[in-house]
């Protein structure tokens, strides 16, 4: 196929049908649970996924629930609860801050916080941003943590220490979340859905035992310009179809190119389909509007970050075979 802008167009009610057929055979036939848990977050990605497991199984066989925490966007409750209304299906909110609250998820993050700037008071609104630009310059990314102070951001450079401690503490969002998830999964005898797109599943966003564990992920073969126009042809809600992607993990609203992507995803999409079909920087260059130099900088880092998190995707290594298993196979 020719390289365009197009080349992300499908037929959706083909795409719909064929998903929708595969998730209703994945769950009753293969994993012979009673229906799907999704965790509604207000983005586009659960969004999808719950809409599409109503189009396999029935509202009746779907039970969504939204999971806020201290530094959760208001608006995300509120557009995951109407869209769970709109699909007609069973869900509940649970705040998740008491949980993270006992499990020291605050407290470790604002004390690495505070390493870098200790005047940091944990009512500050804040976020961690990448400054690494992928298309302008080969340089290794570093880390910042941007603070709102008197109504001014201020920025500082997080050393290694700090921006792990941070990572690490903020990763108990998502396996809590999972947890959550599991527990009406297993109350329900239902399956518990991943809602990662192509880009978060190629590229290692999520988080391992966190988002990243699922019994069925619907749309990973998806990119994310795909999702959203999936999501409008299932009948997904106007407020979360307008919504740009956000990881909703810190006071200050961060963009998914903050924090990881190197690009916004629109074109980050094109440029990872282009390498996964072997069309080269050159002959990608004029359609996007980028120099050959700039999308080989973009195929590089799409390298490096399927080095770096490979593992994210691995079985628990075992040091000797448990033969008996090995052929073991779901359905």
């Amino acid at each position: 196929m020719k390289f365009n802008k197009q080349v992300l167009e499908l037929d959706w009610e083909a795409k719909a049908a064929s998903l929708s057929d595969g998730l209703k055979e994945a769950v009753l036939k293969k994993l012979r649970k009673r229906g799907l848990v999704v965790a509604v977050s207000g983005g586009i990605d659960s969004a999808c996924v719950a809409a599409l497991a109503v189009r396999a199984l029935g509202p009746d066989r779907v039970f969504g629930i939204l999971l806020p925490e201290r530094d959760s966007s208001g608006l995300s409750s509120k557009l995951g609860r109407e869209l769970c209304e709109k699909l007609g299906i069973q869900h509940t909110l649970h705040d998740i801050a008491p949980v993270l609250e006992a499990a020291g998820c605050y407290s470790q993050r604002d004390a690495a916080v505070r390493s870098v700037f200790p005047d940091f008071q944990p009512d500050m609104k804040w976020k961690i941003v990448m400054h690494g630009d992928r298309l302008n310059t080969d340089a290794l990314n570093v880390f910042y943590v941007v603070v709102q102070v008197d109504g001014q951001e201020q920025r500082f450079r997080l050393t290694p220490q700090a921006y792990v401690q941070i990572v690490a503490a903020t990763n108990f969002k998502q396996r809590v979340r999972k947890m959550m998830e599991y527990f009406h999964a297993d109350r329900l005898n239902y399956a518990a859905s991943g809602t990662p797109n192509r880009l978060e599943y190629d590229q290692g966003f999520f988080v391992k035992l966190g988002d990243g564990a699922a019994d069925v992920k619907p749309i990973a073969s998806l990119y994310k310009t795909q999702t959203y126009k999936l999501a409008r042809h299932l009948g997904v809600i106007d407020g979360i179809l307008n919504r740009e992607p956000t990881t909703d993990t810190f006071s200050l609203e961060q963009s998914q190119e903050d924090f990881y992507f190197s690009v916004h995803y629109s074109q980050l999409d094109l440029i990872l389909w282009a390498k996964n079909h072997g069309v080269t920087p050159e002959e990608a260059s004029p359609e996007m509007g980028l120099t050959p130099q700039q999308i080989q900088r973009v195929f590089d880092d799409i390298d490096q970050k399927r080095r770096t998190t490979a593992y994210l995707h691995a079985q628990p290594l075992l040091l000797e075979e448990v033969s008996e298993l090995k052929p073991f196979k779901i359905g």
